[in-house]
């Protein structure tokens, strides 16, 4: 065998391992990631159902303001709370939407009217009492859906988080008093400084009357689980890295072997 020969074969047998190497590497880190959905499979499902029994149980007092900076978001999700204060009519804001699916008679484009509530125990929460059409905007924003701001009174509904804000999010029309986001600290640029501090969370109303407004009862609850889906994918990856070893494999030991 020729000098030249032999390089070839030795540089052919370098590609073969490394080609080898790669397609097991492969399924590997496929496996990995399958496994790994798995996982968040079942954490998605945990959450699921302890979701499902906070909202079965009775309403909790919201946590005060002092409990305010430490509180997990995530455990207290959807809990069914009450807070005892006054409301700030005057106050409110008005949060553009679009209402699908609606449990009530309203839906479509619209808004959520929320308000400042103000606490016994010191500090505010934004309350969203619920879905206005949009006709019905200047109305909400300017007071003509409630009164004067009541005396101390105690209300239930579901705590949320605050809404992230996402990058494309408009500016806030301070003049009519209009939102993008159910965002605290937005909402809080646009209330009375003096109502501070302000959650970090809002507090979703429960339905009233049938046809009121605002149409209270509207919170959506729901959950992205594709993780099933993508495990799936991804072992599907691992078998055709597989497949195409064993495939390239089989080539390889029915390759003619060239004379010496």
């Amino acid at each position: 065998m020729s000098k030249a020969e032999a390089e070839r074969r030795s540089g052919q047998r370098w590609t073969d391992w490394l080609f080898a190497a790669l397609m097991l590497g492969l399924a590997v880190v496929c496996v990995f990631l399958g496994n790994w959905q798995m996982a968040r499979l079942a954490e998605k499902e945990a959450l699921v159902a302890a979701v499902d029994q906070r909202l079965a149980s009775d309403p909790v007092t919201a946590p005060e303001a002092a409990d305010w900076p430490a509180l997990d978001m995530e455990q207290w999700n959807f809990q069914p709370v009450t807070l005892t204060g006054s409301y700030r009519y005057t106050q409110t804001v008005t949060v553009f939407t679009s209402l699908a699916n609606a449990r009530g008679r309203f839906s479509g484009p619209g808004y959520w009217v929320v308000t400042p509530f103000e606490l016994d125990t010191g500090g505010t929460v934004f309350v969203n009492r619920g879905f206005v059409p949009q006709e019905y905007q200047e109305q909400a924003a300017l007071g003509d859906l409630h009164g004067d701001d009541p005396g101390s009174v105690t209300i239930a509904g579901l705590f949320r988080p605050g809404e992230a804000v996402g990058f494309m999010a408009p500016e806030p029309n301070m003049s009519d008093r209009i939102e993008w986001v159910r965002n605290p600290e937005r909402l809080a640029a646009m209330v009375d400084p003096a109502l501070a501090p302000i959650a970090p969370f809002y507090v979703d109303l429960l339905a009233a009357g049938s046809g009121d407004l605002p149409q209270g009862g509207e919170t959506v609850v729901s959950f992205t689980n594709n993780h099933f889906g993508y495990a799936l994918t991804w072992y599907g990856f691992a078998i055709v890295a597989v497949v195409m070893l064993g495939f390239w494999l089989w080539r390889q030991r029915r390759a003619p072997v060239p004379f010496a």
